[in-house]
């Protein structure tokens, strides 16, 4: 007989009755019925029921062991009494009679509970996320991590992608986020960067000629924390292409998504290729956001003309300063109380707008606190633009353009929360392209690249050089699925010339370019092809498919919201010795004194 197990926990059934077996696995539970104890043997394949009777030489062990200690029992397989089945568990017909235990690793006082998924602080699981792993939900996220990685391999092998691996130390670059830098030992006062993502390097692997490259790759960026985001790393499938439109990218994409998702939806509805395409200027006029959920039925549409020149002043000249006026039509809310449209006004404010106005159609009958300073004609061309019937209220915010979209977008998201819209059982997928090449800086006014400025902008050289640049559209796209952004990605501008106006826009010298991206540059003078390519979220498809909220609900060991591993103690000082090889000095910041 093996040292350990000849079964794992989850294997066996009623063909293995009357068989002599072992099995080793953490007591997961322990129930004490007077003659008997059952003890619920957990691994990572399932739980066996196993029976120890008071008579056993064993008893002793089973009365003392805690709970989480490792064991290893021998015993026969029985089968269970009718009513003592367990359906809900494969080995649920089957007990094992134990006639022998043997402690492995006694388990000391638990900081967490692990046999029920019960609510727990934060910072113990992550300070004991090995404990917090066993509990069975985590235990699937994880599993269901490692799963979608292998589909996702398998399935782009098929498509005709090679994996290559990039390096991990290479030079910073202007992604979006600050650095992680590594101080060179060898090269004093010089730092390595940890890759934002390995964007320079597939593209000059597309120079080099390997045609279809993809990676399960590590992404480092010092950003903070966000349900759907995690601090400090992350992991992308990165890929590129050679000799693509962005239809050929799409192609791809759409492939490996609808196969992922509809392979681990448990039955949920996935969008079918090929996915809708939504333009950016439509996403935000009509959603509110360049991630739109199309799960939501709620839209978004423009009342300028409602308010132009109406009796309601506040909207009137704000209209006359460049404002605009946003109206989110949801049906069934006119006979809600006060205190509904009380709350969604002050969440309005929270989220930094000015207010929510509202008019209610109720019984054929105008009615809120804006209905009284719109006359029947202008009611009526709300309702014929809005689409609003009898009972529901069409709600209004006014800002500049792209707040009033955010805020609309805002209004559209709570609206479905609070109403429960959403349409359940689906990942409903699409494209936002035509993205703006370049954005201006509401505080310095500065203009930058508004997505990756990497590239190619529709029009080329001859539009760079005669449109305005907030005019001009990149080959620029994002898959979202659920209103979740699950990958941004670019047909790539691989000629020099290009590549030098389009930073120059941006305020970039031609020899800033070169010192940033001199290895790039020169590849391109050396034949390049056209090419694009993408990089869908490892971490949010899996928090997706797992039906998870928070990002770190699938991540094996996460950083905490403050960017900090409280398993391992990282970040952490090091010692002086090591500072000088490495030629650092450290200056902290001055600390805070608190006045008595």
């Amino acid at each position: 007989m093996h040292t350990y197990r000849t079964h794992t926990c989850n294997e066996l059934r009623r063909e293995n009755v009357g068989n002599k077996v072992k099995l080793s696995g953490w007591i997961n539970r322990k129930r004490d019925h007077s003659n008997l104890i059952f003890i619920d043997l957990r691994d990572h394949y399932g739980i066996t029921q196993c029976v120890v009777d008071r008579d056993s030489k064993c008893i002793s062990i089973a009365d003392d062991m805690p709970l989480e200690s490792v064991i290893s029992v021998v015993g026969t397989v029985v089968v269970r009494e009718d009513e003592a089945i367990n359906s809900k568990i494969g080995t649920g017909e089957i007990e094992l009679v134990v006639e022998e235990i043997t402690v492995l690793s006694e388990a000391a006082p638990l900081p967490l509970q692990v046999n029920l998924d019960k609510d727990c602080p934060e910072e113990t699981r992550l300070k004991y996320r090995f404990l917090d792993l066993r509990r069975e939900r985590m235990h699937k996220n994880i599993v269901l991590r490692s799963r979608v990685i292998s589909s996702i391999r398998r399935r782009m092998t098929d498509l005709g992608f090679l994996e290559y691996q990039t390096p991990i130390l290479t030079a910073s670059s202007p992604e979006g986020a600050r650095d992680f830098l590594v101080p060179s030992r060898v090269h004093p006062g010089c730092f390595y960067a940890l890759p934002q993502a390995p964007q320079q390097f597939k593209q000059l692997l597309m120079v080099a000629g390997f045609d279809r490259y993809f990676q399960i790759a590590p992404c480092f960026r010092d950003e903070d924390a966000r349900a759907d985001r995690s601090p400090g790393e992350f992991y992308q499938l990165d890929l590129e292409m050679s000799f693509v439109t962005q239809e050929d990218v799409f192609a791809v994409l759409e492939t490996l998504l609808s196969g992922v998702f509809a392979e681990f939806a448990n039955g949920k509805e996935v969008t079918s290729a090929p996915f809708p395409r939504i333009k950016f200027d439509e996403a935000m006029n009509k959603y509110g956001s360049d991630k739109p959920d199309l799960r939501n039925p709620l839209l978004i549409y423009d009342a300028d003309e409602i308010f132009r020149g109406s009796d309601f002043g506040l909207f009137a000249k704000a209209l006359e300063n460049g404002q605009t006026v946003r109206a989110i039509p949801v049906p069934g809310v006119a006979d809600r109380p006060r205190s509904f449209f009380d709350k969604l006004n002050e969440m309005v404010r929270e989220a930094g707008g000015g207010g929510l106005g509202y008019v209610l159609f109720d019984n054929g009958e105008a009615k809120g606190p804006i209905a009284k300073f719109l006359n029947g004609d202008r009611l009526a061309r709300l309702q014929a633009i809005t689409g609003a019937q009898d009972g529901y209220g069409v709600f209004f915010v006014c800002d500049k353009k792209l707040t009033a979209q955010k805020l609309a977008g805002f209004v559209r998201t709570k609206m479905a929360d609070e109403l429960d819209l959403l349409e359940k059982n689906v990942f409903k997928f699409c494209w936002v392209v035509d993205f703006p090449m370049y954005e201006r800086d509401e505080e310095t006014g500065r203009i930058d690249f508004s997505h990756n400025p990497f590239s190619m902008p529709q029009g080329g050289l001859a539009a760079l050089e005669n449109e305005n640049p907030l005019d001009i559209k990149a080959y620029q796209y994002d898959i979202v699925c659920n209103g979740v952004e699950l990958s941004s990605g670019a047909i790539r501008n691989h000629l020099p010339e290009v590549m030098y106006k389009a930073f120059e826009i941006a305020g970039y010298t031609k020899q800033d370019v070169e010192d940033q991206f001199g290895g790039m540059l020169r590849a391109f003078q050396f034949g390049a092809p056209p090419h694009g390519g993408s990089a869908p979220g490892i971490d949010r498809m899996v928090m997706l498919l797992a039906d998870e909220p928070n990002i770190r609900e699938v991540v094996i060991f996460p950083l905490n919201q403050q960017a900090q591993d409280l398993l391992m103690n990282a970040p952490s000082t090091v010692s002086e010795a090591h500072l000088k090889e490495l030629h650092l000095q450290i200056k902290l910041p001055p600390q805070k004194v608190e006045k008595a």
